[in-house]
């Protein structure tokens, strides 16, 4: 048994939970799950980011404090992540005490990389980052993500030299001993690397009111970096606690926008710490919508609640897990979700299960169970992080199921007297359904618990579909 540690990106508690924050969270629970399957101990980490000015301005607009509008707003989340059945075994909220002083060890132990200098250059205030003057000319200085145009300021910073570290973060991203996935990302952060300046990890008091002080100095309050990217140890308990049985994490899960900050700004950060970098580091693509990104104002936007109401738990993991490829960008329609619900939940493992169970309960047939291995190729995938790739290679056994309950006949077999060649057939079907189950347990894990209920002693079908055609 090994210890495995799994991280999701901890999101900014401004807003309510969106479609690839649904992302995050099931493929790191995907992988996770995988882990205990393979008989591995799991620490897996969720939580919320909850400083910033954004946040603050947020709770002064609504009239109420801050720490009541956090608060209210981190609940949101710990409920969306529970009612997407993420086995998480860690919440942490950057506004916990604990973190706070963790955060604030954390800038002093990195205090010989961490320098003062007055800043003046752009700024985006929705994304809460300075930006270089390379990139501001290149977005001819609006932000692309906020379609906003950059601020120009002037203020005194600590910054950390992420220079010191440069080299290298290069050779171990170079060398895989920090793997980035996919491999274009890989190439993306490199050529990024080249020109990565020092990062500012702080800001005035008078600009960033709500936040984590900076040790020694109450003028200056941390910048979302140190605070932020530390829960991920923060979270194990360090400094003050011994982290290596988990640290450094086998995989952490980010979407493609904020993979800079967590393939440069964070390694340097560890590096600072002499800790190791990370194992792994997966950046999943968007989901789109009609082949659009998602916006309010096009008013395309899916609300994951509303497709979690609509068709349930596993409907939504099945789709968003096997249909949204796991590192590109892919499209969601309303109709290709429906046609998989339909076509292949329904149709192909609902109808599975069903036919199984209720031909082995008119035969009176008594599952003998048998224990078999994982097949490689299926460990192959799932340990490459090709999880839609899995999917699909388990969807394949299922498919097959299908076509070789039409091969074999049983009910011929029953028709005929071949009792022996019966219960043969029926015991390697259904002995063959559970390794598939078992496949399937990382990805919908609901439906999976219904399918081994299905085939205890005596074997019962279900007595509604484990999917209802819509």
């Amino acid at each position: 048994m090994m210890k495995k540690y799994v991280t999701t990106a901890i999101p900014y508690v401004n807003g309510v939970p969106h479609i690839g924050h649904a992302m995050d969270y099931c493929l790191a629970d995907v992988y996770a799950r995988y882990q205990r399957l393979t008989h591995n101990e799991v620490k897996f980490q969720v939580g919320t980011d909850e400083h910033g000015n954004k946040i603050f301005q947020k709770a002064k607009d609504l009239g109420i404090p801050v720490e009541e509008y956090v608060a209210g707003n981190s609940k949101k989340f710990e409920e969306f992540i529970r009612t997407l059945d993420i086995s998480y075994t860690d919440f942490i909220r950057t506004t916990d005490p604990d973190h706070e002083r963790r955060a604030q060890e954390i800038w002093r132990k990195l205090s010989p990389y961490i320098y003062s200098a007055k800043y003046e250059g752009w700024y985006c205030t929705g994304c809460e980052r300075f930006v270089t003057e390379k990139e501001c000319a290149e977005n001819n200085g609006v932000c692309p993500d906020h379609a906003k145009p950059y601020e120009k300021l002037e203020e005194e910073n600590y910054y950390l030299r992420i220079a010191d570290f440069k080299e290298q973060i290069r050779e171990a991203i170079e060398s895989d001993k920090m793997l980035i996935l996919p491999e274009f990302r890989k190439r993306e952060i490199l050529k990024l690397l080249e020109d990565s300046p020092d990062v500012s990890i702080s800001r005035p008091r008078a600009q960033l009111t709500w936040g984590v002080p900076v040790p020694d100095d109450d003028s200056q309050v941390m910048y979302v970096w140190i605070d932020a990217l530390a829960n991920y140890i923060t979270v194990l308990g360090y400094p003050e606690k011994e982290i290596s049985d988990f640290w450094p994490a086998a995989a952490q899960f980010v979407g493609k926008d904020i993979l800079r900050f967590h393939a440069i700004i964070w390694p340097a950060m560890l590096l600072g710490l002499g800790l190791p970098l990370p194992e792994v580091l997966i950046s999943h693509g968007m989901v789109l919508s009609n082949g659009q990104k998602m916006s309010k104002s096009i008013g395309n936007v899916v609300d994951p609640m509303e497709v979690l109401e609509k068709h349930g738990l596993d409907a939504f993991r099945y789709f968003f897990l096997r249909h949204i490829d796991t590192f590109a960008d892919s499209d969601f329609t309303w109709e290709k979700f429906e046609d998989a619900y339909n076509n292949e939940l329904a149709n192909d493992l609902g109808n599975l299960v069903q036919r199984l169970a209720a031909l082995a309960k008119k035969n009176e047939i008594g599952l003998v169970a048998t224990k078999s291995e994982l097949p490689q190729e299926y460990c192959d995938l799932m340990d490459k992080f090709e999880f839609s790739k899995a999917f699909d290679f388990v969807w394949e056994k299922v498919q097959g199921l299908n076509r070789q309950i039409d091969e074999e006949k049983p009910w011929s077999l029953a028709k005929n007297g071949e009792n022996q060649k019966l219960n043969q057939v029926m015991n390697d079907l259904m002995n063959e359904l559970l390794l598939v189950s078992r496949m399937l347990e990382p990805f919908i894990p609901e439906t999976v618990k219904r399918i081994q209920d299905v085939f205890t002693n005596p074997i019962a079908p279900p007595e509604t579909p484990l999917f209802v055609k819509q």
